[in-house]
C-alpha cells in the first residue's frame, strides 16, 4: 500500500531517500483536508495568485491545471496543485458562501442535516438580509422565504435605528400575519427579536416579510433579518 485510504496520504518506502519530502506532503494534505475550507465550488479555471494550502471544489468543465478534474479538491501544493477525491460524508466550509456542504457521493449540498445515497436530503439554512426601511406606512423585504420551506423562526437586530412619526415600536411578519414573527420590537440601535412560532409553518409561494409599524409611520432605519428554515430535497433523478 503506497497511499491512506482517506486522504491519499503519502506512505515513506523502506529504505526511501528524501523521506522528508513524503512527510511535508502528507502533513500538507492533512493540514488541507483535515477541516476543510474551500474558497469556491464553481470555479473551473485555477485562481491567479493563490496562498499555500488553499483548496477549491473544481467546478463542471475544469481546464488548464484543473483540466479532468471536475468534482475534485484542487489543493495548492508547492506551487502547483494537488488533488483529493472527495468521498460520501465529507464536509467543508465554502467560504464563499459562508456555509457548510456535505458531500453525499455525487453532489455538494448545503447546510444539510441529513443526507442518504439516493440524493434525498434534509437541509437547514439560514437567509439573513439587511433590510433598508424606507419612508411609508410598511417595508416590505425581497423574497426570502422559498416555495415550500418549513419556517421555524424569524430573528432580527436593528442595525441603524429606525425612525418615523408617530413610531413606538415595530413588528415583522408575513401578509396573511404581521405579528407572526414578533411585535413591539424597539427601534433603538441592537433592538432585536427572537420571533420563534409555535409550531413551525411551511410556505407553498415564495414569501416576503413584512415589517409594520405598531402606530405611525417609517422614515428610515435598517433591520438584519434571519430566517431560520428547512428545506427537503427529492431523491436525484435515475
Amino acid at each position: 500500500m503506497s497511499e491512506t485510504y482517506q486522504f491519499k496520504l503519502p506512505l515513506i518506502s523502506p529504505s526511501q531517500a528524501q523521506k522528508h519530502v513524503t512527510v511535508n506532503e502528507a502533513l500538507a494534505r492533512i493540514d488541507a483536508l483535515g477541516r476543510l475550507r474551500v474558497g469556491s465550488r464553481i470555479l473551473t479555471v485555477p485562481p491567479g495568485l493563490v496562498v499555500e494550502g488553499r483548496c477549491f471544489v473544481v467546478g463542471t468543465g475544469a481546464s488548464d491545471a484543473w483540466a479532468d478534474k471536475d468534482g475534485q479538491v484542487a489543493i495548492r501544493a508547492n506551487g502547483g496543485w494537488s488533488f483529493a477525491r472527495p468521498l460520501a460524508g465529507w464536509q467543508a466550509w465554502d467560504e464563499s458562501l459562508s456555509a457548510n456542504a456535505t458531500f453525499d457521493g455525487i453532489q455538494w449540498l448545503d447546510n444539510a442535516t441529513a443526507t442518504s445515497g439516493t440524493g434525498a436530503a434534509t437541509l437547514a439554512h439560514i437567509r439573513t438580509i439587511d433590510h433598508v426601511v424606507g419612508a411609508g406606512s410598511t417595508s416590505t423585504t425581497p423574497i426570502v422565504i422559498p416555495s415550500h420551506a418549513q419556517v421555524l423562526a424569524v430573528t432580527a437586530r436593528v442595525i441603524s435605528p429606525i425612525a418615523g412619526t408617530g413610531l413606538a415600536s415595530f413588528s415583522i411578519g408575513v401578509a396573511a400575519d404581521l405579528g407572526r414573527y414578533g411585535s413591539g420590537i424597539g427601534l433603538a440601535l441592537n433592538s432585536f427579536a427572537r420571533g420563534i412560532t409555535g409550531t413551525p409553518v411551511t410556505y407553498y409561494t415564495d414569501t416576503a416579510l413584512i415589517l409594520s409599524p405598531n402606530a405611525g409611520t417609517f422614515a428610515e432605519g435598517t433591520v438584519r433579518l434571519a430566517v431560520h428554515l428547512c428545506e427537503v430535497v427529492p431523491p436525484r433523478q435515475v
